[in-house]
């Protein structure tokens, strides 16, 4: 067994830790747990701290326990939030439970040793107790003192928006969870990100005072961007772990662009790389920044583990065909929701395909078909600096003409203005 609090500590992930906590887990194997919430039908990289998490417990020897929230789920936790969420249909939880499965369990060794990875979900202890056995069995033991005392819940009631029953009793709801597998699955520890430490000593406080029991707390570090913006958030949106919500490129180059700030934390918090491998990887960054030596060794070790070696090979030929000298038979691999995604947020302008078979100038069809350009002399102008492409081939003259036989997938052209300036026509 390895020492999992020290792993936490000099990968800047631990953030509080209850007293004791380290000594228990040094006496031997624990078992410990971290709740998902299954709003949606995927993780996304603001999860990726308490997977890790998870992974450094299992590696350091413990046992880890997925808890899948398809009772707390319905509820709604009131940490971090400013107004009360849209509660879930059952048949949407039950897709979204089974989608988070799915996804955990390629983190984590789900196998038949003594530390096997475990999946829980609370609805299956919830779903037979009715409000009175809860207000009598759990209600009466913790005060509504203690529980308005709670950063989540003072934050709420000063707000404008107040907060519902439903949210408050959240805390209990999710305590119940912590003593029901400190009592059945022997699960001494809960871990979390920091906002959810009030929510896990609660959990503490009803093992001691329902059954004089003792159990332990963790939290991690909430990771924040140095330039302030939010983590895991891009301008289209939450980077998912689902290839079919973030396809594996974006995911690859959400990674790519951390800041040499950032990645000197990231690549701690979300690569199984031991210090010594991490050092040497930051000299020779420091060395030579511009070849982003800890992006790329971030990125790659994270979007394998996430995806696959076949993704992450696919992420690095896009990322070279868009910004560098890859071939275009690389696209001719991919189908065509594949190459949309790569040209997402990128201009694109839908022709036809019947008048494509006869053929079309070059400055007709950027200047007339489309608006790549806003005039034929621009096309010109352009074409005689040499900074004009047409499936990433140098246009010399403005007589040549395109066809169908110049469709990609016979779907595609791909226009490229200047170095990084990319146009997708589409012929349908």
């Amino acid at each position: 067994m390895t020492n999992f609090v020290d792993e936490l500590r000099w990968r800047g992930m631990l953030h509080d830790i209850m007293p004791n906590t380290e000594d228990k887990l040094n006496e031997g194997m624990c078992a410990g747990y971290i709740g998902f919430d299954p709003t949606a039908d995927s993780l996304h990289v603001g999860h990726l701290t308490q997977i890790m998490t998870l992974i450094h417990f299992q590696r350091a020897g413990h046992k880890p326990v997925a808890l899948v929230g398809g009772a707390t789920g319905m509820v709604g936790d009131p940490s971090g939030k400013s107004a009360e969420r849209n509660l879930l249909t059952t048949e949407i939880l039950n897709h979204n439970l089974a989608q988070l499965e799915t996804q955990l369990s390629r983190f984590l060794d789900f196998g038949t040793g003594a530390n096997a990875a475990q999946m829980v979900n609370n609805a299956d202890w919830f779903k037979n107790m009715n409000f009175l056995d809860f207000i009598r069995d759990v209600g009466k033991h913790i005060t509504v003192n203690y529980m308005m005392a709670k950063d989540s819940v003072k934050k709420r009631l000063e707000g404008e928006t107040g907060m519902s029953f439903t949210e408050f009793s959240y805390q209990l709801v999710q305590g119940y969870d912590f003593y029901y597998l400190w009592k059945h699955h022997n699960c001494v520890i809960q871990m979390g990100g920091s906002d959810q430490w009030g929510n896990i000593v609660t959990g503490t406080e009803l093992i001691r005072r329902k059954d004089q029991g003792t159990a332990y707390a963790i939290t991690t570090q909430l990771i924040k961007k140095t330039d302030g913006t939010k983590f895991g958030k891009t301008e289209s949106g939450a980077i998912w772990l689902d290839a079919e919500k973030t396809s594996p490129y974006k995911f690859y180059q959400f990674w790519l662009n951390s800041s040499d700030d950032d990645v000197k934390k990231w690549i701690r918090i979300f690569t199984l790389k031991t210090q010594e491998e991490i050092e040497k990887l930051e000299e020779e960054h420091d060395a030579a920044a511009h070849l982003r030596v800890l992006q790329k060794a971030l990125a790659e070790d994270i979007t394998v583990r996430t995806h696959s070696k076949e993704a992450l090979e696919t992420a690095i030929k896009t990322s070279e065909f868009l910004f560098g000298n890859g071939a275009l038979e690389f696209l001719q691999t991919l189908d065509s929701k594949s190459v949309l995604e790569i040209f997402e947020g990128v201009p694109q302008f839908t022709i036809s395909k019947a008048e494509l078979r006869d053929g079309i100038d070059i400055a007709t069809l950027l200047a007339e078909k489309t608006t790549v350009f806003p005039s034929k002399g621009e096309v010109k102008k352009t074409i005689q600096g040499g900074g004009l492409s047409v499936n990433k081939n140098k246009v010399a003259e403005i007589t040549i003409t395109y066809s169908t036989t110049d469709l990609i997938n016979d779907q595609f052209i791909i226009i490229q203005k200047g170095k990084k300036n990319y146009f997708l026509l589409i012929a349908e």
